[in-house]
Parts: C-alpha cells; structure tokens; sequence
C-alpha cells in the first residue's frame, strides 16, 4: 500500500467470499488511522476478509499488519 500517512483518506471493506460470487461491504471511509483502528476492533474471522483501499492501491488486513 503505496500511501500510508495516517490521514489518508481510505475505505475499509469486508470481502464475503462465502456469499456466490463474493460481495464487499463498506465499513468506513475515511482516515487511515481511525480505519485502521476500527479494523483492529474486529473479530478474527471478520478480520481474515478486510481490505484497505487507497486513491492508488489496495491491500488485505492482515498482509498490512504482517500476520498472513
């Protein structure tokens, strides 16, 4: 994730890959510190399926935090 100062804008999302064809659902929009808390707060599982994406990248949760 190319940009990474903490007010970023950004839109957190969940990626339901059980759901036929998979469907994002939207979280938060906004800076990148609050998103990144608000992610942290999640369970484990919901934690496994979230994406941050910027004006130019996207990257898994997980992957940002170093535990995949």
């Amino acid at each position: 994730m190319r940009t990474t100062y903490r007010d970023a804008s950004v839109r957190l999302y969940f990626l339901d890959e059980t759901t036929e064809g998979g469907a994002a659902e939207t979280l938060f929009y906004g800076p990148l510190n609050e998103a990144m808390q608000l992610a942290a707060q999640q369970a484990e599982d919901i934690q496994a399926g979230l994406y941050l994406q910027t004006d130019n990248d996207v990257v898994a949760w997980l992957d940002l935090i170093g535990e995949s």
